[in-house]
């Protein structure tokens, strides 16, 4: 499947892969991934064959509902983990205690935490982060230039407004597939 992906990332689709050459299965084994700007359905496609070509291992969480016949056998296959929403308890603890049992384990997440335009990212990833002290990489999803940019490990400091900060900058100029969008 890896000569698959290759040839529909690169030749097909004609993307690329920039950035951060040494994210590989050796040298970081948990991660909080966010990827941005989050627009479009087709985001989740563009990570798969992203994640093929790299061969690095990644994760994602879903609504449970997602995961029922047949879907939810591609999901989990894929590095889905179901999440109950409706669940009174705190999702971030919750969310953090995954990397608690788990040698490798890096999970990918939009922090506008939808496709539809927000003014603010959602801080959940940010205190995961934290909580299961793990570095943020930070990729694009980068529709006008047709690349997806690899960020280096980010560890959070204890100065939230500045994190931000930087890792929006990361991320500035970006085009989402659907512009009104990101």
């Amino acid at each position: 499947m890896y000569w698959l992906a290759k040839f529909i990332y690169f030749k097909v689709i004609g993307w690329k892969v920039v950035g951060n050459s040494n994210f590989s299965q050796d040298t970081i084994k948990k991660a909080i991934i966010i990827s941005a700007p989050h627009t479009s359905n087709l985001d989740f496609i563009i990570g798969i064959l992203l994640r093929k070509v790299t061969r690095i291992k990644t994760n994602f969480i879903g609504k449970k509902e997602l995961f029922t016949w047949p879907l939810g056998y591609y999901f989990r296959a894929v590095g889905g983990v179901p999440v109950d929403r409706k669940n009174k308890e705190n999702k971030v603890q919750t969310i953090a205690k995954l990397f608690e049992n788990k040698e490798e384990f890096r999970l990918t997440l939009a922090p506008e935490g939808t496709r539809s335009k927000v003014e603010e990212w959602r801080t959940g990833f940010y205190y995961i982060a934290k909580q299961a002290n793990v570095p943020i990489i930070m990729f694009t999803l980068d529709y006008g230039n047709k690349q997806n940019t690899i960020s280096e490990a980010f560890y959070p400091t204890d100065n939230m407004e500045e994190d931000f900060k930087f890792m929006k900058a990361f991320f500035k100029g970006v085009k989402g597939r659907i512009e009104k969008n990101g």
